[in-house]
């Protein structure tokens, strides 16, 4: 079948067909945000098993984490050859990810962690919605206040007030951790703050964690509408929404300028695609235009 004479009559077979790949192309995000990776930690020793003991320790440890996930939101625990510990690890789910949700986070950690760390002697994978980190014996441990990622979105908040707003919820943070579990969620005039302390932690040691994230938040990110600061023993998340607190909260509604979503990613791809082919149709139907016009001219 040829193309039609008419090129207004390809403009409507243009428009029905892009019309169909659209209804199929799934321009919504597909994959949740828990699943963005926030950073990596690699250890710089390399692990050096000659008769593999450290690599079934890991392994056996990755599969006990992975099945607790689906049960807990933390967990704790280490793995040897039943006469030492040769590797201990943990993982941890934000406080208000449903079970499911927390092992589907879970479980991509131990994949992560060996693609992205070359078999170091420790390493942790932290995402928007869990992280997994695993130590071997006798690794050197490091404070509970050690900073190990920051971020502080570029653009500032516009008008007077937005810090004493939002130094009003990280207040509201700072009261509230202490009794809630480790994980706790507030906001204020439109700035939405949380924070999290690792499962194990006291509520005191808790309530310090956060409060130190907290005064590196101030002092660092100054008017940023956004940021993000992990701690080892603790996290804080806060974000400024002028236009009113989204329904369901998020620690990752700050993406971090070294990650982004997937589903974002799917949904500039469908963009680019979409706009190439529109592109292309659009340079097609000038072409049959063109090539109507001479021959009318022709004609004459």
């Amino acid at each position: 079948m040829g193309l039609p004479k008419n090129p207004f009559s390809f403009l409507s077979l243009f428009l029905f067909t892009l019309t169909i790949n659209l209804e199929f192309i799934p321009l919504s995000n597909s994959a949740p945000d828990y699943t963005t990776i926030v950073y990596k930690g690699c250890a710089k020793q390399s692990l050096t098993d000659p008769t593999g003991v450290y690599s079934q320790a890991i392994s056996s440890l990755f599969g006990t984490l992975v099945a607790q996930s689906s049960k807990s939101k933390f967990f704790k625990t280490a793995a040897g050859n039943g006469q030492s510990v040769a590797v201990s690890g943990l993982f941890q789910c934000r406080g208000d990810l449903s079970n499911v949700d927390c092992y589907n986070c879970v479980s991509r950690l131990p994949i992560l962690i060996d693609k992205l760390c070359s078999k170091p002697s420790a390493a942790r994978i932290q995402l928007s919605g869990c992280y997994m980190l695993y130590e071997t014996a006798g690794f050197a441990q490091i404070s509970g206040m050690e900073m190990l990622y920051k971020a502080c979105n570029g653009k500032n908040a516009e008008g007077a007030g937005y810090e004493e707003r939002r130094d009003t919820a990280f207040s509201a943070l700072e009261n509230g951790i202490g009794n809630s579990n480790g994980f706790y969620a507030t906001s204020y005039q439109s700035v939405y703050a949380l924070g999290q302390c690792e499962g194990d932690l006291s509520s005191a040691d808790c309530v310090e964690c956060v409060k130190n994230a907290v005064q590196r938040a101030q002092v660092e990110c100054g008017s940023s509408i956004s940021g993000q600061f992990y701690l080892h023993k603790c996290f804080i998340s806060y974000s400024y929404y002028p236009n009113g607190v989204p329904k369901k909260s998020s620690s990752s509604s700050y993406s971090s300028p070294s990650s982004s979503g997937s589903g974002q990613n799917i949904g500039k791809t469908v963009a680019v695609i979409l706009g190439g082919t529109a592109g292309v149709g659009f340079l097609v139907i000038c072409l049959l235009f063109a090539r109507s016009l001479w021959k009318k001219h022709d004609d004459f």
